[in-house]
């Protein structure tokens, strides 16, 4: 700034600045660049990425929230779509990709029409008015999903994990998720708590021989060699008390002038040891989990009795089995009673070199766990990503009740309403409208590719089908036909939809919005790095874990 011929610096030396249409070409190129790099990722015959970090530990995945987690991503407005990313990861639990994939597509397509000389806010309020009408024809297009029609809830888990790399195991871990979703939906709030689902991964077999315990797996042993290894209809304790003698928290000091006050005193802990096994096995306890620690003789005295015994449970994994099994968590023996005891079947199993407890069979378990299986730690890795994203979409499902068809039909059936509905407006809104409703046919046009088919004549055939009012028409990929993708079972949740439309706008539109980017010496590269705002070589999306030239 310049006043009476004199310069005033308002910025500290060293700060770069790019402003105007630079600051946006700058952003837009960056977002888009991110997009880019997942899109390949979407869809049943979507590609895996290997990913790197700076230690060396491999990632082998599709999943659009862990790439753009792993990735070193520096540019302030691509980091912008990595929150999309996470935000409908922690929403819905799927679409990632597909939300990152349309803001991409509402961003690269609006730089065109900044080309044209449309003001930004004139872009933003079209994208707004689009999305909110893309959310009323969402709405219109949904179809009802109740809890107990199993084959349609498979087909919705089995569509999420399409684009995985689960293979044969598909539809087993489809009717898993299933399963242990609709054990923990609780009726009376709808909502469906997915920490109550516990995974453990261990290596070795197949993805085939993965397995759904109705009840809890504790990754623990008996703590007793003598102990049973297996309880039939147990009737299960849990204890958050130490079967020990507690020690004094001061200094003290007892004198023993004779070794027959020696005997007594031990003789005493032996009894009061005793003591707490006995009020233990009077309510008719076979089973013990005790959250705290197990003295040697306790141990002893339980294992004479016949009652298996775990120790140092985890705090969750009580809560848990309180949940599976019915039972109450007592403090204090003296409270401990035949009432608070649950009832299940108590098993310690051998995996490899490790050693489970499996808590099954439970009368109505509000507490679920999966063993996942397979022959690396990639697979299982992978594999709980798969799990997770349908154990998502089934309490999506279960909480909203409303499902959409799959395969791009969607976002056709969207794209198809907004033009008509960017018809009834005169300004430089209608553009706007229209371009929004060419982002959204991204979705298809990009499956159409990872399946190597051409996705302009899908597109013709697509947009000819939901011309002549066939609303639920997508691509099914495997074929490369389209068809009605509800006869087809490829069902998604409404819930993962709209997320994916509002998150993808929102984000597209606070981009559009900046038109100064300031960074400050020392700060983020991404901002105000030579070459539009992007590191040399990484086209704004900074370092990328280790994989130079992956994109």
């Amino acid at each position: 700034m310049v006043l009476t011929g004199q310069p005033v610096l308002i910025l500290k030396e060293g700060t770069e600045r790019r402003k105007g249409r630079d600051a946006q070409t700058s952003n837009i190129a960056a977002c888009v660049a991110v997009a880019e790099a997942v899109k390949t990722t979407l869809g049943p015959r979507g590609s895996d990425k290997l990913l790197i970090d700076s230690l060396g530990d491999i990632t082998i995945t599709n999943d659009g929230a862990t790439i753009l987690d792993e990735i070193d991503i520096q540019h302030p407005a691509a980091k912008m779509l990595v929150q999309v990313a996470k935000t409908q990861d922690q929403e819905v639990g799927d679409g990632t990709t597909s939300s990152v994939v349309i803001a991409g597509e509402l961003l690269k397509r609006a730089e065109k029409l900044l080309k044209q000389n449309i003001h930004p806010n004139i872009i933003i309020k079209g994208y707004k008015m689009a999305a909110q009408k893309a959310a009323e024809y969402l709405n219109d297009i949904s179809k009802p999903v109740g809890f107990d029609d199993e084959q349609l809830l498979q087909q919705i888990a089995a569509t999420s994990l399409n684009s995985k790399s689960v293979g044969t195991a598909k539809e087993l871990i489809a009717k898993m998720a299933v399963t242990a979703v609709k054990n923990v939906f609780d009726p009376e709030t709808g909502i469906v708590d997915l920490d109550l689902i516990t995974i453990i991964q261990k290596q070795g077999k197949s993805l085939d021989e993965s397995e759904i315990i109705n009840g809890v797996v504790i990754d623990k042993e008996v703590v007793n060699a003598k102990m049973p290894k297996e309880i039939k209809n147990a009737k299960i304790a849990l204890i958050n008390k130490a079967l020990e003698i507690k020690k004094t928290e001061f200094d003290a000091k007892i004198q023993i002038s004779d070794a027959t006050m020696m005997t007594a005193f031990i003789d005493q802990e032996h009894e009061m040891l005793r003591e707490m096994v006995d009020k233990i096995a009077q309510t008719g306890a076979n089973v013990v989990f005790c959250q705290k620690g197990i003295d040697d003789l306790a141990q002893h005295f339980l294992a004479k009795k016949g009652i298996l015994a775990v120790r140092r449970v985890k705090k969750s994994d009580m809560e848990k089995l309180s949940k599976a099994t019915g039972a109450r968590i007592v403090t204090d023996l003296d409270d401990l009673s035949s009432e608070d005891l649950g009832v299940a079947s108590v098993k310690e199993v051998k995996i490899g070199d490790d050693k489970l407890i499996y808590v099954d069979e439970c009368q109505d378990p509000k507490a679920m766990s999966i063993v996942l299986r397979g022959a690396t730690k990639y697979v299982t890795d992978e594999a709980e990503r798969s799990l997770n994203d349908a154990l998502n979409v089934i309490a999506d499902i279960l909480e909203d009740g409303r499902a959409l068809p799959g395969g791009g039909a969607t976002e056709m059936n969207l794209a198809k309403n907004l033009r008509d509905y960017a018809a009834s407006f005169q300004g430089r809104e209608q553009l706007a409208i229209q371009t929004f409703a060419e982002a959204l046919e991204a979705i298809p046009k990009v499956l159409a590719e990872n399946a190597g088919l051409d996705s302009i004549d899908i597109l013709v055939k697509l947009r000819n089908a939901h011309q002549e009012g066939k609303t639920s028409v997508g691509l099914e990929v495997f074929s490369g036909e389209i068809s009605d993708m509800f006869e087809r079972g490829v069902i998604e949740p409404y819930k993962v939809k709209i997320q994916a439309l509002r998150s993808a706008s929102e984000a597209a539109e606070l981009i559009l919005r900046i038109d100064d980017v300031i960074a400050a010496k020392g700060g983020s590269e991404g901002a105000g790095a030579p070459g539009g705002g992007m590191p040399p070589g990484m086209g704004g999306m900074g370092g990328m874990g280790g994989m130079p030239g992956m994109y």
